[in-house]
């Protein structure tokens, strides 16, 4: 492998992890997921991502986005980007990561990613919401309803990547 398919892998591979990390925060992390396959794609001449992955890719991404956009119009809690927000889904990412990493190991990478940064989002929202007065708190169904779209839509980016790389170095 050259050195210039390495750095190229490499950056295919950190624009999956930046979106699955925007995902957390309502951002179109599965369009970046999309945009980064459909560009492997073309660079590589389709040769391991046909166009019927690409159009199958292009569905999921849909479905995700068009979940949480119903989510975000109905009564859900929205995750407000913020720095601490920000700070512990990096840190809370790294520690999944780390953790699932030696038990699944590559798939467990990318899910520790998600289900550790998941776990820092909630951590920060849960105290937020612990420090506001009783009527502008959230109730518990918005909070589960905003907890299984996160879910969802992790689920959907996470399937994206697992179908991407398995074509990849199958």
């Amino acid at each position: 492998m050259y050195s210039l398919d390495a750095v190229g892998i490499n950056v295919f591979i950190l624009f999956l992890f930046v979106g699955i990390y925007l995902s957390l925060f309502g951002l179109p992390g599965t369009v970046i997921v999309f945009f980064d396959v459909l560009i492997y794609a073309l660079l590589t001449g389709f040769a391991g991502i046909g166009i019927k992955i690409i159009l199958s890719l292009l569905i999921i991404c849909l479905v995700a986005e068009t979940v949480e956009f119903l989510l975000d119009v109905s009564e859900s809690v929205r995750i407000w980007p913020s720095r601490a927000g920000f700070l512990s889904a990096l840190l809370g990412g790294f520690a999944g990561a780390v953790i699932l990493a030696p038990v699944f190991w590559g798939p467990g990478i990318i899910t520790g990613f998600f289900l550790g940064g998941f776990a820092g989002v909630l951590a920060v929202e849960i105290y937020r919401q612990s420090k506001l007065k009783i009527p502008f708190k959230a109730s518990y169904r918005s909070f589960f309803i905003m907890i299984g779209g996160k879910m969802l839509k992790g689920a959907l980016t996470l399937s994206m990547i697992a179908v991407a790389l398995s074509n990849i170095y199958s």
